[in-house]
């Protein structure tokens, strides 16, 4: 192999942690043919695959490679593969593949060409593998990896293991302790403003995460929706409105006016957003497909984003709604609640501060209080830290 390649990965792979696995590394079959995973800038895909490569490359031949390496400018993925396959080697890692101009073609001749050859691969969430001119969803399952539960980011930044709830468990509300957190809410404040990202710990954080909104909005949408400057910054604006307003039911015709776009293109832009993980679109049930259902409210993506984007007029009870429908959405499908807020399995959850009522709840068959600011809950009376629990 080349040895500039080989020595990159090296060097990848001395600085890579081992002692914490995001949530994915279980989830996924390595030894599927092909598989590709997706999600949001900065949650960590590429820390994911070195950390299988440091822990396996003694016993298996595997080789790692950023696509947006210049070693791509006089080579093609494919001529990679066929040097690879010559010299023995059984898995290959492609990093960031969406930025190589014919990955979906190459990946598919891949596939077909080196039967005995695995390859997995990350791209951006705002990649379609559908849309390539090489159908690859018949032959690469997609993995969609999400930011750090409020769990995890207890077990990276401070050491302290908590075990994984299901939602089920947690509303049968059993009392329970997490060794070395007999107080999460101080914890759980710190996770709202800036846990959801691996690089939490970071003093730069502020200045990384506001790098990763700007790269998605004004690269990774642009380029995979082939649209000009002009049209990323009226996305920009679009993403600043929506910061100030979340949660809100968007009425298209007035966004459109405010931002100076068609209306029949706004809904594309929403999309657009919501796959790159800057926000999150909560639907109804009407058309039994969680993607095709009506959009009922628009959040940002996550509590972090909020403070960011939003800074001094974030609200409280946006930042709490914000942080269930993050968290619970990953592992449950989450629509809106004719009564209440959300509707989770046949459950509704309100959610509010420690002072939140029962009122919306009155007519309504398994229903629970999401409260904020408590430590323990009881009855139907649920922590909001606890839904941080479930991956």
């Amino acid at each position: 192999m080349d040895i500039n390649l080989v020595n990159y990965m090296q060097n990848q792979l001395q600085s890579v942690p081992t002692d914490f696995q995001r949530y994915m590394y279980d989830k996924i079959d390595w030894q599927e043919r092909m598989f590709g995973l997706v999600g949001p800038r900065g949650v960590g895909k590429t820390v994911l695959f070195l950390q299988y490569i440091k822990q396996h490359q003694n016993g298996e031949h595997l080789f790692y490679v950023s696509a947006d390496n210049t070693y791509f400018s006089t080579h093609t993925l494919i001529e990679l593969a066929d040097q690879f396959s010559k010299e023995g080697g059984k898995h290959l890692f492609i990093d960031e593949v969406h930025k190589y101009a014919n990955w979906s073609k190459e990946l598919k001749q891949i596939y077909d060409t080196h039967p005995d050859m695995k390859v997995a691969f990350t791209g951006s969430s705002v990649l379609d593998i559908t849309k390539g001119e090489a159908d690859l969803s018949r032959r690469a399952p997609i993995y969609t990896m999400q930011g750090l539960s409020f769990r995890e980011y207890l077990a990276m930044s401070h050491q302290i293991n908590a075990p994984v709830f299901s939602l089920q468990e947690i509303v049968a509300n059993k009392p329970f302790a997490i060794e070395n957190l007999p107080h999460p809410l101080p914890l759980f404040k710190e996770y709202l403003r800036r846990g959801y990202y691996p690089f939490a710990t970071d003093n730069l954080f502020e200045v990384k995460l506001n790098q990763i909104i700007n790269l998605t909005m004004e690269v990774d949408i642009l380029q995979y929706a082939n649209m000009n400057a002009s049209t990323g910054r009226k996305l920009k604006k679009l993403l600043g409105i929506i910061a100030m307003s979340v949660p809100f039911k968007p009425i298209m015709d007035k966004i459109a006016k405010m931002v100076n776009v068609s209306r029949n293109d706004l809904s594309d832009y929403f999309l657009y957003m919501e796959h790159a993980g800057m926000i999150a679109q909560l639907r109804d049930t009407t058309n039994g497909i969680m993607s095709l259902g009506k959009i009922e409210k628009v959040y940002l993506d996550n509590p972090n984003l909020a403070y960011v984007l939003a800074e001094e007029s974030s609200n409280i009870g946006n930042i709490r709604e914000t942080f269930f429908y993050n968290q619970l959405r990953v592992m449950n499908k989450v629509v809106v609640s004719k009564q209440s807020d959300f509707e989770i399995q046949g459950m509704t959850f309100e959610v509010g501060g420690k002072s939140k009522g029962q009122k919306q709840l009155t007519s309504v068959e398994n229903g629970y209080v999401v409260k904020d600011d408590i430590e323990y809950g009881s009855g139907n009376i649920i922590p909001l830290w606890m839904f941080g629990l479930g991956y």
